[in-house]
């Protein structure tokens, strides 16, 4: 099978343009769709990317969605591939790996922009309900972070009893709950708050202390602590 064409000079043009832009000025001297362009470029270097970065901002809703999307999703869009898919989801995988990176430096306590930063970019944009637990050890330093169950599109499952023997096992002074809300809106439900609190009473008499519980939406977050739930 023959090669695709070579693109016409105007898109080579238009590539260099990019690039240098890119190169002097940093992200911000590009728009969204000329970063995912970019991107897309590298993985399918042969074609107009342009239209399929529109496209995937337009299906998935800004960046945020984008990179949250899973690849299956991304293969629906006209002219994603599995290069495409993969060029997407390794942006996302390194933007992650450096957020988190910043948490694990420093005691979360203290650093708790950085954690809030981190979750946002991981689960704000999710489809499904996932509750993940943040092991801390005496010095509030994370030394794991688990996704504990990913739910349907409105609820995980979260077993009381499985929450605190995990924290016995890694031996965690410490643990922080945390899960994201689909439909985009922090607050917490009811059994957000019931669940919250029988978790923190069972760590309570086991020596493991519940430091908060985050709900993490598109429209922003929620501490059960801060509000004084718990």
């Amino acid at each position: 099978m023959a090669a695709p064409p070579s693109p016409p000079d105007d898109a080579a043009g238009h590539r260099e343009r990019l690039r240098g832009r890119l190169l002097a000025g940093g992200g911000d001297a590009l728009l969204d769709h000329e970063l995912i362009e970019y991107l897309l470029m590298l993985a399918i270097p042969r074609i107009d990317t342009k239209p399929i970065a529109k496209a995937l901002l337009r299906e998935f809703g800004g960046i945020g969605g984008l990179l949250c999307a899973d690849a299956e999703a991304l293969g629906r869009v006209k002219g994603v591939g599995p290069s495409a898919a993969a060029a997407v989801k390794i942006a996302h995988a390194i933007a992650i790996r450096l957020l988190k990176a910043e948490v694990t430096e420093r005691p979360i306590l203290g650093n708790w922009q950085a954690l809030l930063d981190y979750l946002r970019a991981d689960m704000a944009h999710h489809g499904i309900e996932r509750f993940r637990v943040l092991h801390l050890n005496t010095r509030n330093m994370l030394i794991r972070d688990e996704v504990m169950s990913d739910g349907s599109i409105d609820q995980a499952a979260v077993h009381v009893r499985e929450v605190i023997r995990r924290a016995i096992d890694l031996g965690s002074a410490a643990i922080i709950l945390v899960h994201n809300h689909p439909s985009g809106d922090p607050a917490p439900s009811r059994a957000d708050i019931a669940i919250t609190r029988t978790i923190a009473d069972a760590g309570a008499a086991m020596g493991v202390v519940l430091h908060d519980h985050i709900i993490i939406g598109r429209n922003g977050h929620v501490s059960l602590k801060a509000q004084g739930l718990i």
